[in-house]
C-alpha cells in the first residue's frame, strides 16, 4: 500500500481509482471478519461449548410433522420395569390404627389396596480366597499341584468387577482419574490410589490391542466408513484423534498432526476402495483409491452463515432442495425402492445447477490484479467447493446407500472433546493412545449390544469382545 507522499505524486483519476480499491478491499475485511464474529454452532463446526456471548437461538431446518410431542400412540416405551421378586415386603397400615385397642381384631380383615415399589442397590465389597491345591497322584506317583487363573496374578489384588468399574469410570464415563479415586474410595472404603487406577487402564488397553487391530482390518475392507478428526491437548500441545467407524465399529488412533502425514501414518484410507464420507477436509481428497461423499450437514451450516452474513437468496433456495431430496429418498426407502428415478436425479441435478450459477453470478471469480489472485472469502470458497465437488455432496442421493451426512463419526468422536471438558487434557501421548484403544473397543461391543463395563470385564477375564467373530455370524 502507498504512503502519503506516494498518492500525492499521482494524477487524481489515480488516486481515486487506488483509494476506491484501498476502500474495496477493507469493506471485504471487515465482512469477513462480522462473519466470524458470527460464527456458532449453528453456522459452522463450532460446538455449542464454543458459543460467545449468547446461546444462539434454535432454528431447525426440519418441517413440521403435526404429531404431538413426546411418545406417539403405540409406542412401548422404556419405563422403570420390576424385573424380579421384590427381595423384601413394608406394609404400612392405617394411622388411625396405632394405639387403637380393636387393632387386632382388624387385622383378620386387612387387604392390599395398592403397592408400589423402589428399586434401589446395595454397595458390598467381597473378598475370594483363591486357593491351589495338590495332591499324590496313584496314577503316575507324581505330587500334582492346580494353577490360578490368568488374571488371578498377585497375592493380593483388586477383582475383575472393581477393576472394570474404575476403567469404564475413567475412560467411558470421562471422569477425571482423581474423581474416580476418590468415587470409588468413598463408596467400596477400598484404597485404590490414582497411581494403581492408571495402571489399570494401561494394563486394560494393551489386553485390547490385538481386538483393536481387528477393528483397523475390518475397516480396511469396509464398503463405506466415515471419518473425522477432532483436536485434543495432549501435554499442552495439540493432537489429533482421527476416526474411521460404521454403524458396527469404532476405530480411533491419535497422530500430531491432522492431514495426510496423519492418515498415511494411521494406514486405513491408504488400504480402501469402497466410499469415504467426510467433512471435505482437502486431505482427504489425496486418496484417489476411494469414492468421496460428503457431509451435507456441515454444508447446512455453512448456507445457514452464507443466509445471516450476507443475505442471499441461492443459500435458503439450495437448502430447501436439500431437505427436498433427503425426504425423497426417504419416501423411495420406505416403499422399498434402492434408487431415485431418472425423471428424480435429472430434475434434481438441473435445480442444484440453476441454484449454483445463481451463486456464481453473486459471487463472481474476480480478475487477477497485479499477478495477485484476488481472495474469495468464505461465501466465494463454498461456491467454488459446490462447483468442483458436486458430485461428493449430492452421492447421498445418486447412490442410497450412501448417507446424507457424516454424523455417524461425529458422534463417535464425540468423547475425545467430553473428555477434554469434563477431565482435562491428556498429559502424555500413551494415555491419550490407551484412552483411543479403549474407546475403539468399547464403542464398537456396544455398536452390537455389549455394554462397556460388561465388555471390559470379559476382557480382563481373558474373552474380549471380537469384531471378526460376531460379523463372521452376522
Amino acid at each position: 500500500m502507498m504512503n502519503k507522499e506516494e498518492l500525492l505524486k499521482l494524477e487524481k483519476e489515480e488516486i481515486i481509482a487506488i483509494l476506491f480499491a484501498i476502500i474495496e478491499q477493507q469493506t471485504q475485511e471487515i465482512a469477513e471478519l462480522k462473519a466470524r464474529l458470527n460464527q456458532n454452532s449453528r453456522n459452522s463446526s463450532n460446538p455449542p461449548s464454543g458459543d460467545k456471548f449468547e446461546t444462539p437461538k434454535p432454528k431447525s431446518l426440519r418441517k413440521p410433522s403435526g404429531k404431538k410431542k413426546g411418545g406417539q400412540k403405540g409406542h412401548n416405551g422404556n419405563g422403570l420395569r420390576i424385573t424380579q421378586e421384590p427381595d423384601q415386603y413394608i406394609e404400612h397400615h392405617p394411622i388411625d390404627c396405632a394405639g387403637c385397642p380393636n387393632a387386632e381384631a382388624c387385622a383378620v380383615t386387612k387387604q392390599v389396596s395398592e403397592t408400589r415399589y423402589s428399586i434401589d442397590i446395595k454397595v458390598e465389597t467381597e473378598t475370594t480366597a483363591h486357593q491351589t491345591l495338590y495332591v499324590l497322584c496313584p496314577k503316575s506317583n507324581k505330587v500334582i499341584e492346580g494353577k490360578f487363573p490368568e488374571h488371578i496374578t498377585g497375592t493380593t489384588q483388586y477383582g475383575v468387577n472393581l477393576e472394570a468399574l474404575a476403567i469404564s469410570l475413567n475412560v467411558d464415563g470421562a471422569v477425571s482419574i482423581n474423581r474416580t479415586h476418590e468415587i470409588l474410595s468413598s463408596v467400596f472404603n477400598i484404597p485404590i490410589s490414582t497411581g494403581t487406577i492408571s495402571n489399570m487402564v494401561s494394563g486394560c488397553a494393551k489386553v485390547l490391542q490385538p481386538r483393536v487391530d481387528e477393528i483397523k482390518d475390518v475397516a480396511k475392507v469396509s464398503d463405506l466408513n466415515h471419518h473425522d478428526e477432532t483436536g485434543t491437548r495432549i501435554d499442552k500441545k495439540t493432537h489429533w484423534a482421527h476416526v474411521v467407524s460404521t454403524a458396527l465399529f469404532t476405530y480411533i488412533a491419535i497422530h500430531c498432526k491432522r492431514g495426510r502425514e496423519a492418515m498415511d501414518a494411521i494406514g486405513v484410507l491408504l488400504h480402501c476402495s469402497g466410499t469415504a464420507i467426510h467433512d471435505c477436509l482437502a486431505s482427504y481428497f489425496a486418496y484417489e483409491n476411494v469414492r468421496h461423499g460428503l457431509c451435507n450437514a456441515h454444508l447446512l451450516r455453512e448456507l445457514t452463515a452464507v443466509i445471516e452474513n450476507t443475505k442471499q437468496k441461492w443459500a435458503e433456495d439450495l437448502i430447501e432442495l436439500l431437505i427436498e431430496m433427503k425426504a425423497y429418498k426417504e419416501r423411495r426407502l420406505e416403499q422399498g425402492k434402492s434408487k431415485a428415478s431418472p425423471q428424480a436425479i435429472r430434475k434434481y441435478n438441473k435445480r442444484f445447477d440453476e441454484i449454483v450459477a445463481l451463486a456464481l453470478a453473486q459471487n463472481p471469480v474476480l480478475p487477477k490484479t497485479e499477478g495477485r489472485k484476488p481472495k474469495r472469502g468464505k461465501t466465494g470458497a463454498l461456491v467454488d467447493r459446490l462447483i468442483l465437488r458436486k458430485d461428493g455432496f449430492l452421492l447421498f442421493f445418486t447412490d442410497f446407500s450412501v448417507p446424507f451426512d457424516n454424523n455417524q463419526a461425529e458422534r463417535d468422536i464425540r468423547m475425545f472433546k467430553t473428555k477434554q471438558k469434563v477431565s482435562g487434557g491428556f498429559r502424555t501421548v500413551q494415555g491419550a493412545e490407551d484412552y483411543a484403544t479403549i474407546m475403539s473397543y468399547t464403542g464398537t461391543a456396544r455398536k452390537h449390544g455389549v455394554p462397556a463395563f460388561i465388555a471390559i470385564r470379559d476382557a480382563l477375564l481373558g474373552s474380549p469382545f471380537s469384531i471378526k467373530s460376531v460379523m463372521a455370524t452376522e
